[in-house]
């Protein structure tokens, strides 16, 4: 897979796999936190906040749209940050997107609402959450990339984990904090104002982040790449020229646990409410104790890969995961408490067998010379097929008048998801040849054995 950095004995403590490892995953939590925070406020407040002159149907389609503008600018932000990640080192790129996104969130919290200023509302909405995107789209590759190019030999999907569980680690925070502020506070109140405090409470969490992630050492192997002179100039079009039919697979490969989650913490929050009288509260709670289950499963996953080959475990949770797609809404749709809380427990153990995996893979298909680079663009792209679910699932249902749609969608999005990662692994022994062989052009070390 990747470079071992080294015996225990030769390292700083700046550069101890365990201690890099935890510094990117609550790097990678306070980032999600941020952008989750959206997605919630997305679902519950700002339609009326920001599009209060459209239809309440409208308003959600719109405030989804805005949730999707996100995604749109995370390969704009892979390709960005990977650039100078590729170039001038990992570290000082994670730094700048952490700030980036703290600074969209809190900007985000003091943002007046359309009754205030009207249309420059929702035009500096947009602009903030295009910010949002792109730092995102700079920390996803980056954290999972610091992580295993730290990692030892024998654990990289363990340590690729590490930052995908930041994922639901962030949506367990921001589900934490909405729930604390929508108990603590009336409808009209949290409608009003207080849905704010969470994003202002991004400028404490992000100087925490920032205390912590300059307190770690640079990637071994991006060190090797500038000592061996073999930075690429434009690395993110050597990715795309090199690898594009890996890139290709990877990105749809990617896009079923994405597209299932968001529409799982995303969509569930705005359709329960709505259509079946579901307390909003209890939904939230609902959705966090599903997020504690995805947290807790990833390094548990991970490290079965690492015994067992993550080829198979992956297509394994694949499979899984096209199975609760296909039931979560016919389960969801029983308009109970207890049937929503049932759906919500399928999604959250089948989606993170195949999502803890989705790191180390990705690391596996580039050199370390362009790896940044092309692991944003495959994070961007494919969070932008993935993050545009629950805007599909709204128009679904709205064009229908049942979920039955949007079940198919999901259910088609995991067999596309599920023929790409076959493919991707048929070519698997011809991407490793070319990335060991550029690999060895910059050290002649020897390279540790994929674990597939």
């Amino acid at each position: 897979m990747i470079r071992s950095p080294g015996t225990p004995e030769s390292l700083t403590p700046a550069s101890r796999p365990n201690r890099v490892a935890i510094a990117s995953l609550i790097g990678t939590t306070l980032e999600w936190y941020d952008f989750y925070l959206y997605g919630t406020a997305a679902a519950l407040v700002f339609n009326k906040q920001f599009f209060s002159s459209l239809s309440p149907t409208s308003g959600t389609l719109a405030a989804f749209a805005t949730f999707a503008v996100g995604f749109l600018a995370r390969p704009l932000g892979g390709l960005l940050f990977g650039h100078f990640g590729d170039r001038i080192g990992r570290k000082a790129t994670l730094v700048t997107s952490l700030l980036m996104m703290g600074a969209a969130s809190t900007l985000i919290g003091v943002l007046p609402t359309f009754a205030a200023i009207g249309l420059w509302s929702p035009v500096l909405l947009v602009v903030l959450r295009l910010l949002q995107g792109v730092g995102l789209g700079g920390e996803s590759s980056g954290a999972v990339l610091i992580s295993v190019e730290h990692a030892p030999g024998n654990r990289g999907n363990l340590f690729g984990g590490f930052p995908q569980m930041g994922v639901p680690a962030g949506l367990v925070l921001a589900n934490l904090v909405y729930f604390l502020t929508t108990s603590l506070s009336s409808d009209e109140a949290f409608t009003a104002w207080v849905w704010r405090v969470p994003f202002l409470l991004s400028a404490v969490l992000i100087v925490i982040g920032l205390v912590i992630r300059l307190r770690i050492a640079e990637s071994p192997s991006f060190e090797t790449v500038r000592k061996s002179g073999e930075v690429i100039a434009i690395p993110g079009w050597a990715a795309l020229r090199g690898q594009w039919l890996g890139i290709i697979l990877t990105v749809f490969m990617v896009t079923a646990a994405s597209s299932c989650s968001y529409v799982f913490t995303a969509f569930s929050l705005s359709y329960g409410p709505t259509h079946f009288d579901l307390d909003r509260q209890t939904l939230l709670l609902g959705v966090t104790v599903g997020s504690v289950l995805w947290l807790a499963s990833i390094p548990v996953w991970a490290r079965v890969a690492d015994t067992y080959g993550r080829r198979k475990v992956f297509l394994f949770g694949s499979f899984v995961l096209l199975l609760a797609a296909a039931v979560y809404f016919p389960i969801f749709d029983l308009g109970t408490t207890a049937s929503a809380m049932i759906a919500f427990l399928c999604m959250a153990l089948t989606t993170p067998i195949s999502h803890a995996l989705q790191g180390s893979i990705m690391a596996d298909v580039f050199p370390a010379a362009m790896r940044y680079s092309g692991m944003g663009v495959i994070l961007g792209l494919g969070s932008l097929l993935g993050g545009t679910a629950p805007l599909i699932s709204t128009a679904l249902f709205a064009a229908y008048g049942t979920t039955t749609p949007i079940s198919v969608y999901l259910v088609v999005v995991c067999v596309v998801s599920i023929a790409a990662a076959i493919g991707l692994f048929r070519i698997a022994p011809v991407i490793d040849r070319g990335r060991r062989a550029a690999e060895a052009r910059a050290d002649g070390a020897p390279l540790v054995r994929p674990a597939h």
